[in-house]
């Protein structure tokens, strides 16, 4: 007769083997390029509190800031549990997350910080890849492990009272009734919420930089905070919930280890300035699967920090695989940078749509930034109606290449000042395409690189790009495109400039097009093409 605690051992191992095959995100590393450790749902113990237990009232006039903080440190410190969020309005200001603890939304739960900017205290933190003052965000927590947000509510960051306004991105009559809301001009057609704002903008870099924190109190209209932060957490599951109306980017995990993102619906005005939807800055072992994006800037964003921080920091985004996401407005579907100076890496993105988005996938920095993007698998993309490329690469952001100067009539340059490579110089290499539809897009794709560090070994396989005009590659090596498709409405399918070992096999353009490629530059070499392009 066996021992009962031998049995009880191999009752727990069974198990044990049961719930590893049944892995709700294997099918995510078939065939994977890289390697990666799975990524777990975090568990939590059997402990549930209702908000309402801490004296909480869900009418959307009491503020709850107390009652939420106080049920996070009281699970938290009984070992974790979940807090449930019954239906109504939650108004609440920050709230600070704890180790251990899942907040559950239930259905009809809305939780909606406050619009009082005084709940909001100014600290030090990270923004744009940097060491900034900002208000404290809506949802926070740091050196955390174990924490969820999960349900079927939604979470509401009051966006409205703290974003700027561009007059050409709404309607007059929206535009009317935001000026007759108060705040202040900056010009004519940007609007900011406050005197103290435009007071703020108008500062110089210098100005702002010798500012305290206790001055900063004073024009804190423009510290507007992301809605989620986190920073160096572990084990974060999002799932089911709706965040929306975000004061500026929507979610951001900032040197975080094991994320799964599920399932949620990230939304921003079209024209919230700023509105990221996800920003992954120097974050190890993400899935975002499942998900939906409808926002005012860029939808799902990789970033490692900016210039010299970001270097020093030294922590790239790694190890991500982003799959099944439908993403409507946004500068860009899937995006890398620009801060991206501690470098990008194994990255998977597949079976996505992008819809009405500016760019489809895009990638970006610029001279100063430093970093290396590479290892990057995207897979399986459908896009249609790409208001400018349906991909694309600008190592020139916020400026124009020598390239894109004479082709806007700008005054060229006597002659051409190639920097040499430091540790400055952006670096984007070994990224590999395939399966990719678009269908209208302004323009089918845009490589720009730099003279001095070429976008390298790019590689697009099986693709149609249907857009107004071509495809067009500036200081690029190493490109290969086979079984591409290229069908714009006017002229050529190809525009070459300063382009190095370029391969094309079975290249399909509009039956009868004349002069499918122009070529320019000084620094073309070794570009083969098929004979329909010649």
């Amino acid at each position: 007769m066996k021992h009962p605690i031998f049995a009880l051992f191999v009752a727990l191992s069974l198990l044990a083997c049961k719930q590893k095959d049944n892995y709700p995100y294997a099918y995510l590393y078939e065939g994977l390029e890289f390697e990666m450790p799975r990524v777990e749902v975090p568990s939590f113990p059997n402990r549930e509190v209702s908000i309402e237990d801490f004296g909480a009232v869900g009418d959307g006039l009491t503020l709850n800031t107390e009652a939420f903080n106080e049920a996070f440190k009281s699970l938290s410190s009984k070992g974790g549990g979940s807090l449930i969020v019954p239906s109504g309005v939650w108004l609440t200001g920050p709230i600070v997350f704890q180790s251990n603890v899942r907040l559950h939304l239930e259905k009809a739960a809305l939780i909606l910080f406050t619009q009082d900017k005084s709940a909001y205290p100014v600290i030090k933190t990270s923004y744009e890849g940097l060491e900034a003052w900002r208000c404290q965000s809506p949802i926070s927590g740091r050196n955390l492990e174990n924490i969820a947000i999960t349900g079927q509510g939604a979470i509401n960051g009051s966006g409205q009272v703290w974003r700027p306004l561009k007059k050409e991105k709404v309607t007059e009559a929206y535009w009317k009734n935001v000026i007759a809301s108060g705040g202040a001009l900056k010009n004519p057609k940007y609007w900011l919420p406050s005197q103290k704002a435009v007071e703020a903008e108008l500062m110089s870099p210098d100005q702002r930089n010798a500012l305290t924190e206790a001055e900063w109190e004073d024009f804190k209209d423009v510290l507007r905070p992301v809605m989620v932060s986190f920073v160096e957490c572990k084990n974060i599951f999002l799932q089911g919930v709706l965040f929306e109306n975000s004061p500026s980017w929507n979610i951001h995990p900032l040197m975080c280890e094991n994320i799964i993102i599920d399932d949620v619906f990230i939304r921003n005005p079209s024209f919230a300035q700023n509105g990221d939807g996800l920003d992954l800055e120097s974050c190890k072992n993400v899935l975002v699967v499942n998900s939906t994006l409808d926002v005012g800037d860029d939808a799902i964003c990789i970033k490692s920090g900016r210039n010299e921080e970001g270097r020093r920091r030294g922590i790239p985004t790694e190890n991500v695989i982003v799959d099944n996401c439908l993403v409507f407005k946004g500068h860009g579907g899937f995006v890398v940078g620009s801060e991206m100076s501690g470098g990008v890496k194994n990255i998977a993105v597949s079976n996505c749509n992008f819809i009405g988005t500016d760019v489809g996938l895009r990638f970006k920095s610029t001279r100063g930034r430093g970093g290396v993007v590479e290892n990057i698998y995207i897979r399986n993309i459908s896009m249609i109606d790409m208001v400018t490329e349906a991909l694309r690469f600008n190592l020139f952001y916020g400026g124009k290449s020598a390239s894109e100067a004479l082709a806007d009539g700008d005054a060229a340059p006597a002659e051409e000042v190639i920097p040499p490579v430091s540790e400055e110089t952006p670096v984007f290499r070994n990224i590999f395409i395939r399966d990719v539809y678009s269908h209208n897009s302004r323009r089918a794709m845009l490589f720009n690189g730099l003279p001095e560090m070429n976008i390298e070994n790019i590689q697009i396989e099986n693709a149609v790009f249907t857009s107004q005009i071509g495809a067009e590659l500036t200081e690029s090596t190493q490109i290969k495109f086979k079984n591409v498709g290229i069908y714009p409405q006017e002229g050529p399918a190809l525009i070459l400039y300063n382009v190095k070992n370029l391969e094309a096999e079975n290249i399909q353009i509009p039956e009868g097009m004349k002069n499918p490629v122009r070529i320019s530059g000084q620094r073309n070499q070794d570009i083969k093409l098929p004979d329909n392009l010649d």
